[in-house]
């Protein structure tokens, strides 16, 4: 959005095969995530999140300073200790980067997206395991469902372009101040072909 009124855009990272190869490491990929969830830390409070130690994050926190995808916390770092946070809410891959044949990027890409893969399966378990400490109305309004279409190319990337709107539309709606009973939520979209046949009628 641009008005004025609005609220500010938000700042995502267009990744490009440096700053790919940059992110592409389980850890790196965790402290990022870590990051935009729940917010800045220091290396060793994201040590203790991840179960890592804080001379690991630590190292890694700072390359992934030096590709741009975290920074310094001016509002929390005080004295000796340094805060992180993210530098963008997001992360998008663009299709120049998806068709680029080089070996290293495609190896990359795919450390990526098998990362991906890896947290939202850890998030969907975690939800599963734990369902029972959330209130009726949020276990009867959370979703695990999945869908099977036969769509053309175009009309797989007009559904997924239809997602990402409805996605964004909630974004820029939040939830009044002071509303009751607000927790973040996790979306997951995953919309790929498949080799099965299509069944006879």
């Amino acid at each position: 959005m641009t008005d004025d009124d609005g609220p500010e855009p938000r700042k995502v990272h267009h990744l490009n095969p440096r700053s790919l190869r940059g992110l592409a490491h389980p850890l790196r990929m965790r402290l990022l995530s870590s990051l935009r969830l729940e917010g800045p830390a220091t290396a060793s409070q994201l040590a203790a999140r991840l179960g890592e130690s804080s001379g690991a994050t630590s190292y890694h926190l700072r390359q992934l300073a030096e590709y741009g995808f975290v920074e310094d916390d001016p509002d929390r770092g005080k004295g000796r200790e340094r805060w992180w946070r993210s530098a963008h809410q997001g992360t998008r891959t663009d299709e120049e980067l998806i068709r680029d044949r080089s070996p290293e990027v495609q190896a990359a890409l795919s450390t990526l997206l098998f990362e991906y893969a890896t947290q939202r399966a850890q998030e969907v378990t975690t939800w599963i395991a734990t369902r029972h400490e959330w209130s009726k109305e949020w276990d009867e309004s959370a979703d695990t469902s999945d869908y099977t279409l036969y769509l053309t190319p175009e009309q797989t990337s007009e559904l997924s372009h239809k997602v990402n709107a409805l996605m964004e539309s909630y974004r820029s709606s939040p939830p009044p101040e002071g509303a009751p009973d607000v927790a973040q939520v996790r979306v997951h979209s995953h919309i790929f072909p498949t080799r099965q046949e299509r069944p006879r009628p």
